[in-house]
């Protein structure tokens, strides 16, 4: 009886941890987007900018640079709109 009982306990505990590595494993697990928190306040070098996102909960733009660094600013301040506008320049004419 004792060894039935420790039988179904390993049993049970292999169902387990198999279930739980399963679900748990990265490539099942969905990517949360990044949000912009805090917001930088000086003006960023248009030249290492490569990408930006639109944050519109928090009135942001995060600018996404060469070396994949994401920084969050404020989508009010005129540098902002002019540096969206060269990327996306760039990005068209890559395209091309």
């Amino acid at each position: 009886m004792k060894l039935h009982t420790a039988a179904l306990l390993i049993i049970l505990c292999l169902g387990i941890f198999t279930g739980h590595t399963v679900k748990g494993s990265a490539g099942s697990q969905s990517m949360l987007k990044a949000t912009c928190v805090d917001l930088v306040t000086k003006q960023l070098s248009i030249r290492n900018l490569v990408g930006y996102e639109k944050h519109t909960q928090a009135n942001a733009v995060m600018f996404i640079t060469r070396n994949g660094i994401k920084i969050c600013v404020s989508a009010d301040q005129k540098w902002v709109q002019t540096a969206m506008k060269k990327i996306k320049e760039k990005l068209t004419t890559k395209r091309k």
